[in-house]
């Protein structure tokens, strides 16, 4: 496979950004490693789970359960991310997207990043106290899949994949915590994220391939090779028809079918846009997806509007 390796500097540590200027120099590696810098996983964490916030209370959702998700998805993803960066230290510093995070680079010491950890996760912790007793439970069988997740790329092709259930796993627990139930239609709609995040982490993963061959790491990006595009289509067509089913079988209206047909759309422009050999491009669609979760919550809001 030839991947065109003449592309910019693609490091995800911008030095002048807001933390740089706003931030006491302290707090900055801290801000970084849990990436309050780069939201954008944060975005794709929480915008499916305020989808199904709505579906499950067929409308506007509860303001403090709304409040407490929102908290919730931004805890979990920065504990996530410092968990990530601890175990990869060691990968992080021969990839030139993540030379510069703060662990690897020494900005703060593996004690300070177990530390600062376990104050993310305790924070995480007392959100438990907020939902019932079905949505706790599904909160700690969260907690080893974040942890396993960044030895996956170790041993298996399909880290993607169970990022894709770490990362939708709020969308179960909206619905436990609203209805005290999960049904087929919730479930769907969590599957068809987790396609759909295999789909555009798999974009993303493109980017960091020729690093991952030379460190022998694994990824879905490898594991598809050339045969990207076939694969990146049979993901987002799964995502779509998921999406579909489970909106009828809620009883959405046409409102969700018309956001359905923007998601179909922008899932073909992707497919089109998407080029193996260019990682700015890979990077770029990546951060396109964040309108198929704004799609999504616009569903949801019209689709209960106009429900059946």
């Amino acid at each position: 496979m030839t991947v065109n390796t003449q592309q910019p500097d693609l490091s995800d540590i911008h030095h002048n950004d807001w933390v740089k200027r706003y931030l006491p120099a302290s707090w900055g590696p801290y801000a970084r490693i849990c990436r309050l810098d780069r939201p954008i996983g944060t975005w794709l964490t929480l915008l499916p789970c305020i989808a199904a916030l709505i579906q499950a209370a067929n409308g506007l959702p509860d303001f403090w359960r709304l409040f407490i998700f929102c908290l919730g998805a931004l805890l979990m993803r920065s504990a996530g991310c410092t968990i990530n960066d601890i175990c990869d230290r060691d990968f992080d510093k021969h990839v030139a997207r993540t030379r510069y995070r703060p662990l690897t680079s020494g900005q703060i010491t593996l004690k300070q990043a177990y530390v600062f950890l376990f104050a993310q996760l305790a924070l995480a912790a007392s959100l438990l106290f907020f939902i019932n007793s079905y949505s706790r439970w599904l909160a700690v069988l969260l907690v080893p899949i974040v942890f396993i997740y960044p030895l996956c790329k170790r041993f298996t092709y399909w880290p993607q994949a169970v990022l894709g259930v770490a990362f939708n796993w709020g969308m179960l627990m909206a619905w436990s915590d609203t209805q005290n139930t999960v049904p087929a239609a919730a479930i769907a709609m969590w599957l068809g994220a987790v396609m759909w995040q295999i789909g555009y982490d798999t974009i993303y993963a493109y980017a960091d391939m020729q690093d991952d061959i030379k460190l022998g790491l694994r990824s879905t990006a490898l594991k598809f090779g050339e045969k990207g595009l076939i694969w990146l289509s049979g993901f987002y067509a799964a995502t779509a028809l998921l999406w579909i089913w489970a909106g009828l079988d809620m009883g959405m209206g046409w409102g969700y079918g018309v956001f359905m047909a923007i998601i179909v759309l922008h899932f073909f422009w992707q497919l089109y846009t998407f080029d193996i050999s260019r990682r700015d491009k890979s990077f770029a669609l990546f951060r396109a997806n964040i309108w198929t979760g704004i799609f999504l919550i616009a569903g949801a809001l019209l689709g209960s509007a106009t429900s059946i």
